[in-house]
């Protein structure tokens, strides 16, 4: 398949360039900064862009066959509306372009998953570090639901950099409300390519967690 990959310098993203590219997936990864691609491949392409800048996404999807977003960015402590504003600009040039299937991750603990990162998170670290993340993630998965694109949102626990394993967990009511449970990026990567060749979570959210 020829698939857009956005945020593909990001730890998640770099995963699903090079598994997609092991599985014979054809990619284009659009990025602000081609210098932190440090590999090359010839099913691999990598262009320069912006996800605000609707022009520059316009021209990567046209062609695709699905776009797979793990946009993310580290301004945790700031207001900010990247995420989406950003995936808005995914959502038009994908229905201009009729370009119809979208993954994108986001993370448990938000809108129907509230609470679901377990008490850490619910209690601290999304109300006094990632409030303003967490509140653009929710605006980010409300236009994706309520675009007409064919759509799967990945809810993932926390994640790590550990090595990838299959033996994960996913559905609509992964998590846990005391503990919280952790996702290798390596198996997010995995599962959301996976979700290529299944309709099982069509327009759905589905948590992902060991």
């Amino acid at each position: 398949m020829k698939l857009l990959v956005i945020g593909g310098t990001g730890k998640t993203g770099r995963k699903l360039i090079k598994q997609g590219l092991a599985q014979g997936h054809i990619i284009t990864a659009i990025v602000r900064n081609t210098n932190k691609i440090k590999y090359s491949h010839p099913n691999l392409k990598v262009i320069q862009g912006d996800v605000l800048i609707p022009e520059r996404i316009e021209k990567a999807v046209q062609g695709q066959d699905a776009v797979l977003s793990a946009l993310g960015h580290k301004r945790f402590l700031i207001k900010t509306t990247l995420l989406s504003r950003g995936t808005e600009t995914i959502i038009a040039a994908m229905t201009k372009n009729k370009v119809d299937r979208f993954i994108c991750i986001t993370s448990l603990g938000i809108n129907d998953s509230r609470f679901k990162l377990g008490l850490y998170y619910t209690l601290f670290t999304i109300p006094f570090i990632l409030f303003f993340y967490f509140r653009d993630k929710a605006k980010q998965e409300k236009l994706i639901m309520n675009s007409e694109l064919a759509w799967t949102i990945v809810r993932p626990g926390q994640l790590t950099n550990g090595k990838k394993r299959t033996n994960y967990n996913y559905g609509p009511h992964v998590g846990h409300y005391i503990f919280t449970k952790m996702i290798s990026r390596a198996a997010v990567a995995h599962f959301m390519l996976s979700l290529l060749t299944t309709n099982t979570y069509l327009k759905k959210t589905v948590g992902i967690t060991y």
